[in-house]
């Protein structure tokens, strides 16, 4: 009996519902399906306009004792490290950047040996631009100590290296600071003063 009502069902093609027995054998209406959500992809505006490196204005910081006593200190720091480490080529560029730090702080005798430091160290590594400058700045360092006989000397050692490795740039500009150290007449008078001004702090002193 059961084979017999299986074969009847399959004859008139009965839908596969647990409800065949209620008589209902209309196709049944299929609801829409529902719509798949899209995902949504947030697109960067990655135009090389909208990070571009903006340039900057540089705020000048203002010279004061205490940037450069800072300043000082890391740069002697840089030098001890690159000395120690015998980092020689590093150490030039130090010992001019203390230089200029004690010019700036009218500490010139200071400032005198550590151009000659730097520069003992940039012959040494065949640095002849770094060499030229520090020669440079060493006759100006000099002149205002009112030595100028050696600044005349230390500029015709810049002059005659920047000619040997033709750079005439330098040489123009070596030439400009020789006829400034010629013609300047007040070399002599800031010397005296510094050493007074020295003198008479030894004489409170004591």
């Amino acid at each position: 009996m059961r084979y017999i009502i299986l074969v009847l069902l399959c004859a008139i093609n009965l839908t596969a519902s647990a409800q065949w027995w209620r008589g209902d054998f209309k196709s049944h209406k299929r609801m829409p399906a529902i719509a798949q959500v899209k995902p949504i992809s947030f697109k960067l505006n990655t135009s090389p306009a909208l990070f571009a490196k903006q340039k900057l204005a540089k705020v000048p910081m203002p010279r004061t004792a205490y940037n450069l006593e800072a300043g000082e200190r890391i740069v002697m720091r840089s030098a001890q490290h690159n000395m120690r480490f015998r980092e020689y080529a590093l150490a030039s560029y130090d010992f001019s950047e203390l230089a200029r730090i004690y010019v700036a702080e009218n500490r010139l005798s200071e400032a005198k040996w550590y151009y000659l430091q730097s520069i003992l160290l940039s012959k040494n590594n065949n640095d002849n631009p770094h060499t030229i400058n520090s020669l440079i700045s060493l006759a100006m360092v000099k002149a205002d100590l009112g030595d100028l006989v050696q600044a005349r000397q230390d500029l015709a050692e810049a002059r005659e290296l920047a000619l040997s490795n033709g750079r005439t740039d330098d040489v123009k500009v070596i030439d400009k600071k020789v006829k400034f150290v010629q013609s300047n007449k007040v070399w002599l008078p800031k010397s005296e003063l510094r050493y007074a001004e020295a003198i008479d702090a030894l004489t409170k002193a004591k």
